[in-house]
C-alpha cells in the first residue's frame, strides 16, 4: 500500500494544467446561453403560453394542459436545435443530492418509422419510484408511486455532460397520496407563506406592494485535492472525509493560503465550472483561496431564494464533474480534515418586493425606518422564537464536526447587529412611545424612532463566531454547511418568519381596533418584542466557555449532536408552525424526522466498518512490518554486542507499537459489538443515539492510536497519503 501513496504522489506532482477555452472573453456573450430565459421562451412560446408561464411564476396560477403542450413543444424545439437528444426531470429527493430520469425524444410509429415528441404530459408530470428514495414511511418497498411535477419558477435547462445534452426541468417529488419526498415542495410553500404574510404588512406602509420575494447569495466553500490521492484514501472515497491522520506540522497557522495566489491547476478548474455555471444562468461572481490549505470559496449575486437553491445544487453537481476533467476530487464534507478549518456554506437571505425595495434595508426618512425596523425586529423575534428549529434545520453528521470548532458558528443560535444597530434597539426599548397629533422635528410622529445610519460596509464589524449575524441589508446564516441542501434552512426560516410576520400584524390591529393611530401601534409592538427577544442578541465571541455559560442563563439551547437537535421536528410546536401555513403535515414531520436520523446512522455506520477495516487490513500490518524491521535491527545489534544504550530506543518503539495495535484491536472489537446491539435497535432515535454516544466514542480511541502510530511509524512504510500530501497542489 506504501507504494500505491508513493505512486500517488509521483503522479500528483507531475500534473500539467488542463487548458481551459471559454466560449468567449466576454462572459455577457454566453451568460444562460443554456438556460430557456425569458428571451427564448419570447422566441419559442405563443405570445398566449408565455403569459401563462409569466402569470405561474409571478402569481402563482397554475397552467393550463392546452398551454402546457404549446410550452413543450416550444422547449422541444429550443433543445433539439442545440442538439438535445433527451429530457429528465430533475429533482431534490431527500437523499441530499439531485435525481434525474432520462428519456429520449424518440418515439417509434406504427409504420416502423419514428418522430420526436415531447408533449404537455411529459413536460408537466413524471413517476419515478417513491419507495426507492428515503420516505420515511410514507411509501411502503411494494408501493412504488411517486410523482415529479413541474415547477415553472425555475427555467428549464440544458445540462452537458461529455458528448451527450439533455434537458433538464426543474421539479418537485411527492408522494402518491401528496406528501412531499423532496427539499423543493416545502421550500416553496414556505415562500407563499412569506410572500402572504409580509405583503400584508408591507400594506401598512405602501399599497403598491403586491408580492415580497425572499432573495439568496450562497457562498460555497470546498476542498480540491488531487484525484490519485483521494483515490489512495480509501476513507475519503467511502465518507468524504480522512477517518486519520495528525495535524501537519505546517497547516494553516501562518495564515498565508487565505485570498493568496490560486494554484494553477485549481485556477485552471474554477475557470472551467465558472464557465459551465455561467452558461447555466448561474451568476457566479467572486472566487477566492480560503483559510485552510486546499480550501476555496466561491459565491454568486443574489437571486430569487427558490432559484438561488437550484443553482446551488447545480453547482455541487458541476464542481464535481468538471473536477474530474482535471484530475481533481472536490471535497464539499463539512469538515474532511481533523485539525484543519472545516468548510461551510453562508446563506445571505433578505426580502425584495415587487416596487424593488430591500425591507431590509433602512432609508433616510422616518417611515422608510419604521419599515426596516418592522422586518428587522420581526426577524430577530422570529430566530428567537424558534431557535431550536433552526439549529435542527442544519443538523448532520457530518456539520457536527464543524459546529463551534473555532472556525464555524457554535452549535447555540444567537443573533449578531453589531454596536450601531443594538445601541438604535436599546433606545427604542428604553424610550416611551406617545400618541401625538402634532410631528416632532424629525419628522415622525412622536415616535421616537433613532436615528439609524445608512448601513455600510464599514459602519459594523462582522463576527464569524455568530450563526445569524446581519451583515448590511440582509441576513447570514453562517452555520449552514457546505455539502447541505439550502431549501432544508431556508423552508424553516421563511416559515418561521412567515408565522412572525402574521403575529405581528394581528398584535398591530388589535391595537388599532382599540383606537392606537397606526405608526404608534407598529412602534409599541416592535418596543414589546425587543423586549422579549433581547436574549437571542450576541455581540461577543461565540467560542468562548463563557458564552456558553452566558447562553444557559438567557435560556438559549446549545444542543451540540444531531438525533438530539432533530428532535424539535415532532414537537407539538413545530407541527402546529407548519400545518397551520399549509407547509408540512405532522406525518411528513415525523417521516423527516426518520430519514434524518437514519441518514445520520448510516453514514456513522459506514465511517465505522471502514475505520475497522483500515486500521485491520493497512495500518496494523504496517505498523508490524516496521516492528519486525526493527526487532531484527535490534538482534542485529545484539550480536555485535552494540546493545544497551544503542538498542534502547527501538526497544521503546517496539513497545509502543505493540501496546497502541493492542489498543486498536481492542477498540475495534468492541466497537463491532456496539454496533451490533445499536443495529437491532427499532427505533431510529434510539439507534442514532446509540451510535452517537457509544459508537462513536471509540472513534477518537482508534483515531488517536493511529495517529501516534503514524508518528513513530517509519514513513516509507506507511499506507496512507498525509495530510500534507493531499493539501498540496501546485
Amino acid at each position: 500500500m506504501s507504494l500505491l501513496r508513493f505512486k500517488a504522489l509521483e503522479a500528483a506532482m507531475n500534473r500539467p494544467v488542463v487548458k481551459v477555452v471559454t466560449p468567449s472573453t466576454k462572459i455577457s456573450d454566453f451568460y444562460g446561453s443554456n438556460v430557456f430565459d425569458k428571451a427564448k421562451m419570447k422566441e419559442f412560446l405563443s405570445k398566449e403560453a408565455y403569459q401563462s408561464v409569466m402569470s405561474s411564476i409571478e402569481l402563482g396560477i397554475p397552467v393550463d394542459r392546452t398551454m402546457a403542450e404549446q410550452i413543450a413543444a416550444g422547449l422541444k424545439s429550443w433543445s433539439m436545435g442545440r442538439g438535445v437528444t433527451h429530457y429528465t426531470h430533475w429533482f431534490q429527493p431527500l437523499t441530499g443530492t439531485t435525481a434525474e430520469k432520462h428519456d429520449s425524444f424518440f418515439e417509434p410509429t406504427s409504420d416502423g418509422k419514428a418522430i420526436e415528441k415531447f408533449s404537455g404530459d411529459a413536460l408537466v408530470q413524471q413517476e419515478p419510484d417513491a419507495s426507492s428514495f428515503p420516505n420515511g414511511g410514507i411509501r411502503s418497498t411494494f408501493e412504488a408511486r411517486g410523482y415529479t411535477a413541474w415547477d415553472p419558477s425555475s427555467p428549464a435547462f440544458i445540462m452537458e455532460s461529455g458528448s451527450g445534452l439533455t434537458l433538464c426541468i426543474p421539479t418537485v417529488f411527492v408522494s402518491y397520496t401528496g406528501e412531499a419526498l423532496d427539499f423543493k415542495a416545502p421550500l416553496l410553500k414556505a415562500l407563499a407563506a412569506l410572500d402572504k404574510a409580509a405583503t400584508a404588512v408591507c400594506q401598512y406602509f405602501d399599497k403598491s406592494v403586491t408580492k415580497v420575494n425572499a432573495s439568496l447569495g450562497i457562498e460555497q466553500e470546498y476542498f480540491v485535492v488531487d484525484e490519485d490521492l483521494f483515490f489512495a484514501r480509501p476513507d475519503l472515497v467511502a465518507t468524504g472525509r480522512t477517518l486519520f491522520g495528525h495535524e501537519s506540522a505546517r497547516n494553516q497557522q501562518l495564515e498565508d493560503h487565505y485570498f493568496g495566489s490560486i494554484p494553477e491547476r485549481v485556477y485552471a478548474f474554477m475557470l472551467d465550472f465558472e464557465t459551465e455555471a455561467l452558461k447555466l444562468g448561474i451568476p457566479l461572481k467572486t472566487r477566492h483561496n480560503e483559510v485552510a490549505p486546499g480550501q476555496f470559496e466561491c459565491a454568486p449575486i443574489y437571486e430569487e431564494i427558490n432559484l438561488a437553491i437550484d443553482h446551488n445544487q447545480l453547482l455541487m453537481d458541476l464542481m464535481d464533474k468538471v473536477s474530474r476533467r482535471h484530475k481533481l476530487r472536490v471535497l464539499l464534507h463539512e469538515k474532511p480534515f481533523a485539525g484543519v478549518n472545516g468548510s461551510g456554506k453562508h446563506n445571505n437571505w433578505s426580502l425584495i418586493t415587487n416596487t424593488g425595495k430591500n425591507l431590509l434595508s433602512p432609508g433616510k426618512t422616518p417611515k422608510n425606518n419604521l419599515i426596516f425596523l418592522t422586518f428587522f425586529v420581526n426577524t430577530i423575534k422570529a430566530v428567537y422564537n424558534h431557535a431550536d428549529l433552526l439549529r435542527s434545520s442544519i443538523a448532520s453528521v457530518n456539520n457536527d464536526h464543524r459546529l463551534g470548532a473555532n472556525e464555524a458558528p457554535p452549535a447555540i443560535i444567537s443573533i449578531f447587529l453589531g454596536e450601531q444597530l443594538n445601541e438604535v434597539l436599546d433606545e427604542i426599548e428604553s424610550s416611551h412611545v406617545v400618541n401625538r397629533k402634532k410631528k416632532d422635528l424629525s419628522g415622525a410622529l412622536g415616535l421616537n424612532i433613532p436615528k439609524i445610519p445608512q448601513i455600510l460596509l464599514d459602519n459594523t464589524d462582522r463576527n464569524r463566531t455568530s450563526p445569524f449575524a446581519f451583515t448590511g441589508n440582509k441576513f447570514e446564516f453562517r452555520a449552514v454547511g457546505s455539502s447541505a441542501n439550502s431549501a432544508n434552512p431556508m423552508t424553516v426560516l421563511n416559515a418561521i418568519v412567515a408565522e412572525q410576520l402574521n403575529i405581528f400584524k394581528q398584535d398591530v390591529d388589535k391595537l388599532v381596533k382599540k383606537g392606537e393611530k397606526k405608526d404608534v401601534a407598529l412602534m409599541k409592538i416592535i418596543r414589546q418584542y425587543i423586549k422579549e427577544s433581547k436574549n437571542i442578541r450576541f455581540e461577543g465571541n461565540g467560542y468562548s466557555d463563557e458564552w456558553a455559560q452566558e447562553a444557559e442563563t438567557r435560556g438559549l439551547s446549545n444542543i451540540k449532536t444531531t438525533p438530539k437537535a432533530l428532535d424539535v421536528l415532532t414537537d407539538e410546536k413545530t407541527v402546529e408552525l407548519f400545518e397551520k401555513q399549509n407547509i408540512f403535515t405532522e406525518r411528513e414531520l415525523h417521516a423527516r424526522h426518520e430519514i434524518f436520523l437514519e441518514n445520520y446512522t448510516k453514514k456513522l455506520q459506514i465511517e465505522a466498518r471502514l475505520m475497522g477495516d483500515l486500521v485491520t487490513s493497512q495500518i496494523i500490518p504496517a505498523s508490524l512490518n516496521y516492528q519486525t524491521r526493527l526487532i531484527d535491527n535490534v538482534k542485529g545489534l545484539k550480536e555485535l554486542g552494540l546493545n544497551g544504550a544503542l538498542s534502547s530506543s527501538q526497544m521503546e518503539i517496539i513497545t509502543e507499537i505493540s501496546e497502541r495495535v493492542s489498543t486498536i484491536k481492542k477498540a475495534v472489537y468492541e466497537m463491532i459489538e456496539e454496533r451490533k446491539k445499536a443495529n437491532v435497535l427499532a427505533d431510529a432515535r434510539e439507534m442514532a443515539i446509540a451510535y452517537d454516544e457509544k459508537v462513536k466514542s471509540y472513534f477518537e480511541t482508534i483515531r488517536y492510536h493511529v495517529d501516534k502510530l503514524e508518528l513513530i511509524v517509519d514513513d516509507a512504510q506507511w499506507p496512507l497519503p498525509k495530510f500534507r500530501e493531499l493539501l498540496f497542489i501546485k
